[in-house]
C-alpha cells in the first residue's frame, strides 16, 4: 500500500512551512533514517527523515513551495514489493478531495467533485492555485489558466510560474484599475502594500522567520499592555569580579561575558520576585517554578532567542559555556525547537553596539523582557560624593495584565542590587 509523506509539525507551534529542498528524487530508494527534505520553519531550516522504507514514487509538492500546511501530503512512497508506477496514481485523486472542499467552499454548489475541473478554467475564478502563486501571477501578468499545476491535487504553486510567459487575459483585468491611477498619481503598489514612487529598489521575499517576527511583535504590542521601568546600574564591582573569575577559569577555556553574568542576575531576581516570573493566559495566571531565560541573538534574516534553562540554578561558567554553544548553533540555523521555544522571561543586550538605552517588545506568552544598554563612564554619586563610575541603563518591559507596577519595580530594584553586589551571584 502506498505510504503518504505529510508535511510534519517540526515544533509544537508549527502550522505551515516552506519545503526548501528535496534531498531525494522520484525513483530513489529510501530507508528509515534517510534524509528526505529540508523544511524551513519560522525559526530554522530542519531536516526531515524517513521513517519507512520503499521507493519514492511521486513528489507532490515542489521544492521552494511556501505556506505548506502541516499534514499536507508532499510525496508518496511505494512500499516493499509494490510497483512504483501504480503507487503514483492512487494518491492523486485522494489529494484533490482533501484540499478542494476548503479551496472551493465559496463556489456554487452546482459543481460536484471532478466534473467542474474544466469549468473553473473557463470562469477564471475557481482556478486552484496557492495565494502566493495568484499574487505573483497578477504582478507578472501570467494567465493561470494556461498553466498546469504540480502541487497537491493539481494546485498551481510558485514553481509553476517560473519561465511562464505573460498572458493576455490575466493583465487585462488589472489594467483598467491601474490606468486611472497611473496618470495623475504614482504607479500602483508592486509588492504587498508598498507603493512604487519611482525610487530605484529591489524587493526581497520575506522569509518564514521574518514573517513570524512581524506577526508576533505586532500581536504583542496590540494584546499586551506594556509598562516600562528603567534603572541606572553601576557596573564597577561586576567588572572587577568578572576579571577575577576569568583569571581563575582561563585554564578551563571559559571566558565569562558581562551578558552571561546579567543572565544569571535576571534569573536570580525572578526567583526572588516570583510575581514577575509569570505568563498571562486570559482566565489563568501561570506561575513558573524556575527561571528559564530566553537570550536574544541576532542572526542573518532576523532574531532568535535560545534558552538557558534554570539559569538561576546554574553557575556562571555553565551559563557561559551553554550560551556560546547555543549562539553558534543559532547562527548556523541548527537550533532544535526545544532550544528556542519556551522560556519564562527574556533579556536583550544592545550595549555592545553602543546603544545607551532602549525598550524591548515582550516575547509572548512571557510576562517581561529586560533591555540592557551600554556600560559607559558617567558622573555618579558614590559615598555621597560625585565620582566617575561605569554605569548602564536597564529597562524592563512588563505585561501589565500580569505584572503590577510595584512588582515590576521590585524586580528592577533586585536586579540592580545583584549587579552592583555581584558576590550574591556566586554564592
Amino acid at each position: 500500500m502506498p505510504i503518504e509523506l505529510k508535511m510534519p509539525a517540526l515544533s509544537p507551534t508549527m502550522e505551515e512551512g516552506t519545503l526548501a529542498k528535496w534531498l531525494v528524487k522520484e525513483g530513489d530508494t529510501v530507508k528509515s533514517g534517510d534524509l528526505l527534505a529540508e523544511i524551513e520553519t519560522d525559526k530554522a531550516t530542519m531536516e526531515f527523515e524517513a521513517i519507512d522504507e520503499g521507493v519514492v514514487s511521486q513528489i507532490l509538492v515542489a521544492e521552494g513551495t511556501d505556506n505548506v500546511k502541516v499534514g499536507t501530503v508532499i510525496a508518496v512512497i511505494a512500499g516493499e514489493g509494490e510497483d512504483a508506477g501504480s503507487a503514483k496514481a492512487a494518491p492523486a485523486p485522494a489529494a484533490a478531495p482533501a484540499t478542494e472542499p476548503k479551496a472551493d467552499a465559496p463556489a456554487p454548489a452546482a459543481a460536484p467533485a471532478p466534473a467542474p475541473a474544466a469549468a473553473p478554467a473557463a470562469s477564471g475564478d475557481r482556478i486552484k492555485a496557492s495565494p502566493l502563486a495568484k499574487r505573483l501571477a497578477a504582478e507578472q501578468g501570467i494567465d493561470l489558466k494556461s498553466l498546469t499545476g504540480t502541487g497537491p491535487g493539481g494546485r498551481i504553486v510558485k514553481a509553476d510560474l517560473e519561465g511562464a510567459p505573460a498572458g493576455a487575459a490575466a493583465p487585462a483585468a488589472p489594467a483598467p484599475a491601474a490606468a486611472p491611477t497611473a496618470a495623475p498619481s504614482p504607479a500602483p503598489a508592486t509588492a504587498g502594500s508598498i507603493p512604487d514612487f519611482g525610487i530605484p529598489h529591489e524587493d526581497e521575499k520575506l522569509s518564514g522567520m521574518r514573517k513570524t517576527i512581524a506577526r508576533r511583535l505586532t500581536e504583542s504590542m496590540q494584546q499586551s499592555p506594556h509598562i516600562y521601568l528603567t534603572v541606572d546600574i553601576r557596573l564597577d564591582a561586576l567588572l572587577k569580579l568578572r576579571g577575577e573569575l576569568n583569571a581563575s577559569l582561563e585554564s578551563r577555556g571559559v571566558k565569562l561575558s558581562v551578558n552571561d553574568m546579567l543572565i544569571k542576575a535576571l534569573a536570580v531576581a525572578l526567583e526572588r520576585v516570583p510575581a514577575c516570573n509569570v505568563s498571562f493566559g486570559g482566565d489563568v495566571m501561570r506561575q513558573y517554578k524556575r527561571a528559564d531565560i530566553s537570550v536574544a541573538v541576532s542572526i542573518p534574516g532576523g532574531l532568535i532567542t535560545p534558552i538557558i534553562t534554570d539559569a538561576g540554578g546554574k553557575s556562571m561558567s555553565k551559563i557561559s559555556t551553554e550560551m556560546s554553544e547555543l549562539a553558534a548553533k543559532a547562527k548556523e540555523g541548527k537550533l532544535q525547537p526545544a532550544e528556542y521555544q519556551g522560556g519564562t522571561a527574556s533579556i536583550s543586550n544592545m550595549g555592545m553596539m553602543g546603544i545607551k538605552q532602549f525598550t524591548a517588545v515582550i516575547n509572548p506568552p512571557q510576562g517581561m523582557i529586560m533591555a540592557i544598554g551600554a556600560g559607559e563612564k558617567r558622573p555618579y554619586v558614590v559615598d555621597e560624593a560625585l565620582a566617575i563610575a561605569t554605569v548602564m541603563s536597564a529597562t524592563g518591559s512588563f505585561d501589565h495584565r500580569a505584572i503590577d507596577g510595584a512588582d515590576g519595580a521590585l524586580l528592577m530594584k533586585t536586579f540592580k542590587e545583584l549587579v552592583e553586589n555581584p558576590l550574591g551571584l556566586v554564592a
